[in-house]
């Protein structure tokens, strides 16, 4: 039964999302070698450029799962649930590579006190709709455009970073990632408390 369920939800969309999963860690991996070359003081910027052409290649697919599921009309519950991991699991693996003691050897690099931040909105968000699913016993999500707006920024200071664009530009784009970072966490926050009001008034008044 599993695996026929697992058939039905495999659709063209979904199979492209596991191949974004399995191009993460060669992403990853390119990184760390690029890293560890500058460590030994023999940089091969070869593997810099494909580890930044392996990050584009994977946000495309991104772009590519959407579209099929979209024009094919095969959105699914799976695709749903895969999609967003894959995403976060791609941006959160970059950030952490380049940040840190080991991201030193980019300049520009990504501060720690910025990846904490994006951690920390993520962290708050799965904890609050864990919270009021129990509460409540379902969460409604409502994707809001500043959400969606730090992501745009958020894959561009990778794509600074991994591709050494000048540094003067760096402080601009990152200030304006961590603004609407802090804009969407509000938002979400404000949404779950809205979402518990309506609730208790509804429990209320019945």
């Amino acid at each position: 039964m599993i695996k026929k369920l697992l058939t039905a939800n495999l659709t063209l969309a979904n199979r492209i999302t596991i191949g974004r999963f399995l191009l993460i860690p060669v992403f990853v991996l390119l990184t760390l070698y690029f890293i560890q070359s500058v460590a030994e003081k023999q940089p091969n910027e070869w593997l810099r450029w494909a580890a930044l052409m392996m990050y584009l290649i994977t946000c495309l697919t991104d772009a590519l799962d959407g579209y099929f599921a979209r024009s094919r009309n095969e959105r699914t519950r799976l695709g749903t649930l895969l999609d967003p991991l894959a995403d976060k699991t791609l941006l959160l693996s970059a950030l952490i590579l380049l940040s840190g003691p080991w991201g030193q050897c980019f300049n520009p690099h990504l501060p720690l006190w910025y990846v904490a931040l994006v951690i920390s909105r993520d962290l708050v968000l799965v904890i609050g709709a864990i919270l009021i699913h129990v509460a409540v016993g379902h969460t409604e999500v409502k994707p809001r455009i500043a959400g969606k707006i730090a992501t745009f920024f958020q894959m561009g200071l990778i794509l600074w970073v991994l591709g050494q664009a000048p540094v003067s530009g760096f402080p601009w784009l990152l200030w304006t990632a961590a603004g609407f970072t802090l804009l969407s966490a509000f938002q979400y926050i404000s949404d779950g408390i809205h979402q518990l009001e309506k609730t208790h008034a509804h429990e209320k008044h019945s």
